[in-house]
């Protein structure tokens, strides 16, 4: 039987809600966020393309396991289309396929927004990473196949226009749930007004349950980062790679306090604190009677705490808690 590798890394647990710049990747920005804090483990909760900036949260450890609470929650974005022209990508980056003089009027825009609220029909771009018959929709596009994207169901809480810089700009403020695409909004805006349109800027400012007030920098973790020790020079030139016994332990407090709670991710669930030797039980993979007046009786998914730290998410059956993940850290 083969053994199991040591993990590399240290085992922190929660959110960095990073404000990702533009031209990073979001797979680039959590390799970047998990080497500064040389974790063990890390993911994000929803792509934000390169070209996007903002919010993109990021799981450190136990935190991973809340993920799909963050991706279910409520997004707010705030973009700029630019009039005039359809773009293959419907944004920046792709060439120009539909031009028009045409530029639309306040009334006019303002007269659509509802149209595009609520729960509507949207076609998601060919650049994205829907998948038809097993193959990204981007993939397809790149190789010049132009593939049918059947319409899907969002949902649209709000759409506002901001302000009109210019006759060729406009700038909205969309909140809006899981599967939203804003480069949709801004080409099918564009068609229905005669004028053609694409995002010209993307910045993506809250996913519940985190605000603008949990962003964190790379300029701040950079400035929070513990540096590596220096390599000292050799007589003949070569550099000595001093090892880890070699120098005290790097002091990684500082970018620490920059880390968010795992469990502020389940805000969205009810919780129930549980005693000492209640989750004692839930640790070893047993339920939990809830005992007290108030205990509820019966819920599909609660988060249970002891001593204020998350200890596990589950369920509660005939009034007994049931865990489904249990988290080692909170």
């Amino acid at each position: 039987m083969a053994r199991r590798g040591k993990k590399k890394g240290r085992p922190i647990s929660g959110w960095v809600v990073f404000d990702k710049p533009k031209g990073m990747g979001s797979t680039e920005a959590v390799s970047k966020i998990k080497w500064l804090f040389n974790a063990e483990k890390a993911g994000h909760a929803g792509t934000l393309d390169p070209l996007a900036s903002g919010m993109l949260p990021i799981a450190l450890g136990e935190a991973t396991k809340t993920v799909p609470y963050v991706m279910d929650g409520a997004k707010i974005y705030r973009f700029t289309v630019a009039w005039g022209e359809e773009r293959a990508t419907d944004d920046l980056e792709g060439g120009v396929t539909q031009t028009s003089a045409s530029r639309p009027a306040k009334e006019d825009i303002l007269a659509l927004l509802p149209r595009y609220t609520g729960i509507i029909q949207q076609v998601p771009p060919q650049f994205s990473a829907i998948k038809i018959g097993g193959e990204r929709a981007y993939d397809l596009a790149r190789e010049g196949e132009s593939v049918d994207i059947p319409a899907r169901e969002v949902e649209i809480s709000r759409l506002d226009l901001v302000e009109m810089p210019d006759d060729t700009h406009a700038v909205f403020e969309v909140e809006c749930g899981k599967g939203t695409y804003v480069r949709s909004l801004a080409r099918d805006m564009g068609r229905e007004l005669g004028c053609f349109g694409h995002i010209a800027d993307l910045r993506r400012v809250e996913v519940a349950p985190f605000t603008q007030e949990d962003f964190v920098t790379l300029e701040e973790l950079e400035a929070a980062w513990p540096p590596l020790p220096a390599k000292e020079p050799a007589e003949d030139g070569e550099e000595i790679v001093i090892s880890a016994r070699d120098f005290p332990a790097r002091d990684f407090s500082g970018i620490d306090a920059l880390v968010i709670d795992t469990g502020a991710a389940l805000d969205c669930l009810p919780q129930v604190a549980l005693s000492d030797d209640q989750a004692h039980r839930i640790r070893m993979g047993n339920g939990v009677i809830l005992r007290g007046r108030d205990a509820p009786v019966e819920a599909d998914e609660v988060c249970a705490t002891v001593r204020g730290q998350l200890l596990a998410i589950g369920f509660i059956e005939q009034g007994q808690f049931k865990p489904k993940r249990v988290f080692t850290a909170g």
